[in-house]
């Protein structure tokens, strides 16, 4: 019978590289509590219409990369490709709003695009983000900022800041207008994705990563030269604040994120240590998308991160616990064995009941390559042995194993 192997793009997550999973996810959620966010636990599965409606029918995502299918009751649903559309719509129908204030929320789980892996990027893949939604001030969109900038210099990843703005819908009125006729001049030049986008959506082609595209709208028109005197106020704001924090950044007019729905401060944390797709942590504000979805005329904003693409940037994990091996030295004393790893684990310690079989060799050589740093050998008495030293002490009672044990492993 032949091998039956994982789908393409999708990836066991084990051993060292579960660590580094597990160590992202948990230092994320440690800040995301110290900033006072609230986990949101989302939905796999949503109504495919949520992804059109806010994402965006002209986006890469929606176009070319969604997991969709009709379920057994004949609805078109997809397998969720990001984490921002799902909150808001679990905001309007939990009618989070209705608690009054601003709402702090944040996620963590896997999302699906069927887009070509790379380093960092599958087609199941995992994210951790955050979202504010009930407030429009320029405090919340710097609060945010620093606490990505937090979790990546916690996480001992180097980085750069990039931030722009993209103002108001009624800002890039006149600003789409002038970069059409100036995507026009240049269509030749542009890759055959570019070349539909310029029409349907012409921000798009300035986040294009095609050298050839990158090239020809080197002299393209900014955004910046469009805004309303309010837009580039708050965005001066923005980088005072940002500089009050000692956050160091760098504004680039080319940072338009590829949805729809994001208005004003637009901001990515990127890296040259995993390739062309640098982006590790992304974000901005969609002061539009609640409304657009159903809800009240609410701001917001958040910001999403790849747990592939940090793992790959974690060079070192923090120290582990040392782990202790019980081994009882025969059949006759294997209740007291399992006794003595409860003790032991249910003061906090990393413990190994030695499950092999065979000689009392045999089983020292698995706790050798189990890593431990002291066995506990169980009969009448109990011989704790540093497995450093190679020295070895006895104890009558579990207090006096403790006692000894913990002079051992710390």
């Amino acid at each position: 019978m032949s091998q039956i192997k994982r789908v393409r793009g999708f990836q066991d997550i084990y051993g060292e590289n579960s660590k580094k999973y597990r160590y992202v996810v948990d230092t994320a959620r440690d800040i995301f509590q110290r900033y006072n966010f609230e986990e949101i636990i989302l939905p796999v599965v949503e109504d495919v219409s949520l992804f059109l409606r806010s994402v965006g029918e002209d986006t890469d995502i929606v176009q070319k990369e969604m997991y969709t299918f009709e379920d057994r009751g004949g609805r078109q649903v997809a397998l969720r490709p990001e984490g921002t559309a799902p909150t808001v719509r679990a905001f309007i129908e939990e009618k989070m709003f209705a608690q009054g204030g601003y709402k702090k929320l944040f996620y963590e789980g896997a999302m699906f695009r069927y887009e070509r892996p790379q380093a960092g990027r599958y087609r199941q893949f995992h994210q951790i983000g955050a979202e504010i939604l009930g407030t429009g001030s320029v405090l919340a969109d710097v609060e945010m900022i620093k606490m990505v900038n937090d979790l990546l210099d916690t996480l001992g990843i180097e980085t750069t800041l990039e931030i722009n703005t993209l103002g108001s819908f009624e800002d890039r009125k006149e600003y789409i207008k002038q970069l059409k006729d100036y995507l026009k001049g240049v269509k030749d030049k542009l890759c055959k994705d570019c070349q539909v986008r310029m029409d349907r959506n012409p921000l798009r082609v300035l986040d294009c990563k095609n050298e050839s595209c990158r090239e020809a709208t080197a002299e393209a028109p900014t955004l910046l030269q469009f805004l309303s005197p309010e837009r580039k106020e708050r965005f001066e704001k923005l980088k005072e604040y940002l500089s009050q924090l000692g956050i160091k950044y760098k504004v680039n007019p080319r940072l338009v994120r590829g949805l729809d729905y994001y208005t004003d401060t637009v901001f990515e944390f990127t890296t040259d240590k995993i390739g062309a797709q640098g982006t590790v942590a992304a974000g901005g504000r969609y002061d539009t998308l609640v409304k657009q979805l159903g809800g009240s005329d609410t701001p917001a904003l958040g910001f999403a991160a790849g747990v592939e693409r940090l793992m790959l940037l974690v060079d070192q994990l923090p120290s582990e616990k040392p782990t202790v091996v019980v081994i009882p030295i025969s059949q006759q004393y294997e209740g007291k064995g399992l006794q003595t790893a409860d003790i032991l684990r249910k003061r906090g310690i990393k413990t190994e009941l030695m499950l092999k079989e065979g000689s009392l060799k045999s089983k020292m050589k698995t706790a050798g390559k189990l890593g431990a740093k002291a066995v506990v050998f169980v009969s009448d008495r109990y011989e704790i042995k540093d497995m450093e030293t190679g020295s070895q002490q006895e104890a009558t009672s579990p207090e006096d194993m403790l006692g000894i044990l913990g002079k051992v492993i710390t």
